[in-house]
């Protein structure tokens, strides 16, 4: 008995960058095409050290699988990655760690900064504990919650998404940036 062919009607192509068409060609501007591709081929770097890993793990599974969005490749080693999801409780002592792990990434790289302790400490108000990852390095998007559900770190990387696909690529070589860099003591 042969099973009936069954196609998926719900499938979503990426819309093409605004540019000029003609019969058998395309022509738009080189940050558009990067930005489309950067985009969709996000490597994350999951820096998890308490419960919003847990749901970290849940957003990559099955049910939620992270990899629609074009993440599905986690990378462990900082110089192949360009996000970096800092999710759970940051120690003062694991600051300096952290910091590394981030000059280490290639540019262009973001961060996420995934529930309450990674944002603002959460409810660990004491001497040990990083008042937010963004004391050491800055922070691109914000993911509220504790822990957060899968949706909203799902919601998180699409608007990191949003974010790559409208940078522009002079942007990391501005002054503005450079400055920026240069107030967290990273050059």
């Amino acid at each position: 008995m042969s099973r009936p062919v069954q196609f998926n009607s719900k499938v979503k192509v990426v819309e093409m960058p605004e540019g000029y068409s003609g019969e058998g060609f395309f022509a738009t501007s080189f940050d558009k095409v990067i930005g489309m591709a950067r985009k969709n081929s996000i490597w994350p770097l999951p820096f998890a050290t308490s419960c919003c890993g847990i749901e970290f793990m849940a957003t990559m599974a099955a049910h939620y699988d992270l990899a629609r969005f074009g993440s599905e490749r986690i990378g462990f080693t900082p110089r192949q990655c360009d996000l970096l999801m800092v999710m759970g409780t940051i120690a003062k002592k694991m600051a300096p760690v952290l910091r590394q792990v981030y000059v280490q990434m290639a540019e262009p790289r973001w961060v996420i900064a995934v529930g309450a302790c990674a944002s603002s400490g959460g409810i660990f108000d004491s001497y040990s504990v990083l008042q937010g990852i963004d004391q050491v390095i800055p922070v691109d998007v914000y993911v509220p919650g504790c822990p957060p559900r899968p949706e909203a770190i799902l919601d998180g990387v699409m608007r990191i998404q949003d974010l790559v696909g409208e940078e522009s690529l002079r942007r990391r070589h501005s002054d503005r940036y450079k400055d920026l860099m240069n107030s967290y003591g990273i050059q």
